[in-house]
């Protein structure tokens, strides 16, 4: 876990100390100094290709682990049927009222005062 960890920053270390060298032998654009690239260019092929190993790697790890998964033989399945526990619960009472019931608004609203 640490070596993953530790593969980047080693990898700008390696730049770092082997610049001069890097920027004279293996620079895409060492022919094409005005465009101050000094190596760069090499870093990120680099790290793009650490990255594309990561990727294939975890992908191996994922298909072996699923693999064998699969294959595992130990593992016994059992399909018994459980047992089903239904809670019924009480019956909601409902009121029906008329909707077309008379109603007189007017009793709520005017009646003597309170004293």
């Amino acid at each position: 876990m640490l070596v993953k960890v530790w593969v980047i920053p080693l990898l700008y270390l390696d730049f770092e100390i082997r610049r001069e060298y890097i920027v004279a032998n293996l620079c895409e654009n060492r022919n094409r100094p005005q465009m101050h690239c000094d190596g760069k260019c090499y870093l990120a092929k680099r790290i793009a290709a650490l990255d594309e190993q990561e990727k294939r790697q975890a992908e191996k790890t994922y298909m072996s682990r699923l693999i064998d998964q699969v294959m595992d033989q130990r593992t016994d399945f059992s399909f018994a049927q459980q047992p089903v526990i239904v809670e019924l619960l009480p019956r909601a009472v409902f009121s029906l009222a008329n909707c077309f019931t008379p109603r007189i608004a007017v009793d709520d609203i005017f009646h003597p005062p309170l004293v």
